[in-house]
């Protein structure tokens, strides 16, 4: 196939050498954005792979062709290769993989601002990256200080990595100071009055309703959602409970009994599957980011702009709190390895508590 025959039947790709071989970049539709593809046109993927570039998503689980040894491209792309066999062996998330895929094709795909490589993309630049290059990046994230954080993260392991394996002798990114980033409080924890309104609109023996009951008595994160089902329950005493690992890395078994509410919200489901929350075909979810997206129209329909699931897990703690549940006991049922993570929910109520001890000693003053 000749390069003007190419060009007309693929709008927006660009051939162009790269050493001995040659590498195919696509301008993503309505940008200046341009992603490279893992191969050419003779391979059978060639046409779903451009298609899908033209959107704007970039390849993933493929080696670029065009990765040379000693780029920044080698090692990030080096460490993808190690995560994928970390998951093949049940030692990573896939999730954990497809966040940091994303992330480092956003790396990747940025241009250098320094004098003698300006343009250039990270993909192809040295990987002894030197720090006003970093520093750069890093400004360059100023306005997205969580992504930032993210992105900074995966790009330290990518280098740790490289430097375990001899591959490098230092890690540059280390050398320069992480994004600053300040938590807005992450999700907003739903109220009394949320949780009545969802309820007023997703009546019990709907998908929604139990969906909300089994966040609010489990406290679990939606990754967990997705996966329990009859198969982690268990009776002790005569009791049903629920005996799950939480799929979050560092997360501690978690071994809760099934309260009232969420018993009768279980069995009054007319459809049983392999797990508890199905879609409406009577499926298990595909992938948390298939229910977040279910519940998220749940919330929508009742009204509750902004409010997501985790927003549920943090007032499931607050109400712990409230009710006299220590931090050790709320770090059972949220799965917490450390205590201190469980102390946010304790210390408010805490704080609380003191401060109207306080003021109650003013009570029998005159005035």
């Amino acid at each position: 196939m000749g390069a003007g025959e190419m060009r007309l039947r693929y709008p927006g790709l660009v051939h162009e050498r790269h050493g001995k071989a040659m590498r195919y970049r696509v301008r993503v539709k309505d940008s200046n954005r341009r992603i490279t593809l893992p191969c050419g046109p003779d391979d059978p993927d060639f046409h779903r792979l451009y298609s899908e570039a033209r959107q704007g998503k970039a390849p993933e689980g493929r080696r670029a062709a065009t990765v040379t040894p000693g780029t920044m491209g080698w090692v990030l792309q080096t460490y993808l290769d190690h995560l994928s066999r970390m998951v093949k062996a049940g030692q990573a998330s896939p999730l954990t993989i497809k966040q940091r895929r994303g992330q480092i094709a956003f790396i990747l795909d940025q241009q250098s601002e320094q004098p003698r490589t300006r343009g250039q993309r990270y993909q192809d630049l040295p990987m002894t990256i030197p720090p006003a290059e970093l520093i750069a990046f890093r400004d360059r994230m100023a306005a997205t200080p969580g992504k930032a954080r993210n992105v900074w993260k995966t790009l330290r392991a990518a280098y740790d990595h490289a430097v375990e394996r001899n591959m490098i002798a230092q890690n540059p990114p280390r050398a320069v100071a992480r994004p600053v980033y300040r938590s807005g409080g992450g999700a907003e924890p739903w109220t009394l009055a949320d949780l009545e309104k969802y309820r007023e609109r997703h009546s019990p023996g709907t998908m929604a309703h139990l969906a909300l009951t089994l966040f609010m008595f489990t406290a679990c994160r939606i990754s967990d959602a997705v996966i329990l089902g009859r198969g982690h329950e268990e009776r002790h005493g005569g009791d049903l409970w629920l005996s799950w690992q939480p799929g979050k890395k560092g997360s501690r078994h978690v071994r809760i009994p099934v309260l009232p509410p969420l018993h009768r919200a279980i069995r009054a489901q007319a459809v049983i599957g392999p797990t508890y929350l199905l879609t409406a075909y009577g499926k298990p979810f595909a992938s948390p980011e298939a229910l977040r997206n279910r519940f998220q129209k749940w919330c929508k329909e009742a009204g509750l702009e902004g409010r997501s699931s985790h927003g549920i897990r943090k007032a499931a703690g607050h109400l712990l709190a409230i009710h006299g549940a220590t931090q050790y006991e709320i770090m059972v049922v949220h799965g917490h390895a450390n205590a201190a993570t469980s102390q946010v929910y304790t210390e408010s109520v805490e704080r609380m508590r003191l401060g109207q001890m306080a003021v109650s000693r003013l009570a029998g003053l005159e005035w």
